[in-house]
């Protein structure tokens, strides 16, 4: 999605992503939009292959990215981009939270259930969980 369909939707996804965590929490990455670094589990490869040195020495780029950054999340897409950044992050000991972006909007939402928290840092895993007052 990167290059294929450009920067016009990468902008749509900053909105989104600003909407939900607020603008003064948004880190850009360095390239951005369609020359952002891919993280080297797009396609199925993550799941697909036996390569895990390979991949996660592709992916250090995308890791030494968000290390630049010095956020504490980063907001991740899709299922292949969110499975191997958690995995640099855990490899190169990056320290930084991985959620997917369905996971911001569900929670900015009240809809995120408890057991949809389990991989969520300890600022937002209570987030939203308060009893409903009538």
């Amino acid at each position: 999605m990167r290059k294929t369909f450009g920067d016009d939707v990468a902008k749509e996804m900053r909105f989104v992503t600003k909407s939900v965590v607020g603008e003064e929490n948004f880190i850009d990455m360095q390239p951005n939009m369609s020359n952002n670094f891919c993280c080297g589990g797009g396609g199925g490869f993550l799941q697909a292959t036996g390569y895990g040195e390979q991949r996660r020495q592709y992916g250090k780029v995308k890791n030494d990215q968000i290390m630049a950054t010095g956020a504490t999340y980063c907001i991740t897409p899709c299922h292949n981009c969110h499975s191997q950044v958690h995995d640099l992050s855990e490899h190169f000991g990056g320290h930084y939270q991985v959620v997917h972006l369905w996971t911001l909007i569900a929670l900015s939402l009240g809809m995120l259930g408890e057991n949809e928290r389990e991989y969520l840092g300890e600022d937002l895993c209570e987030c939203g969980l308060g009893s409903i007052e009538e």
